[in-house]
């Protein structure tokens, strides 16, 4: 069962009651701050991952190459 608007008005009185306006808003600031650096968080983990990717790219060795320059070079 969903609760109707007037309910959810009603529900939405009763916390600027309780809490302020201003309580309320540096809730939704604070909120909005923690979005922001959770976004943040996960744009450098996925450019430290591809950098590390880079890394360990420039150190495999293709030994499939090697086998075939050490059968033609007998």
């Amino acid at each position: 069962m969903m609760p109707s608007w007037f309910q959810i008005l009603i529900v939405v009185l009763l916390a600027v009651l309780l809490f302020g306006r201003g309580k309320i808003s540096s809730l939704m600031g604070d909120v909005a701050k923690g979005i922001n650096a959770f976004k943040k968080g996960m744009k450098d983990g996925a450019e430290e991952d591809a950098a590390s990717k880079k890394i360990a790219e420039e150190k495999t060795i293709d030994v499939a190459n090697e086998t075939d320059r050490e059968r033609s070079n007998p």
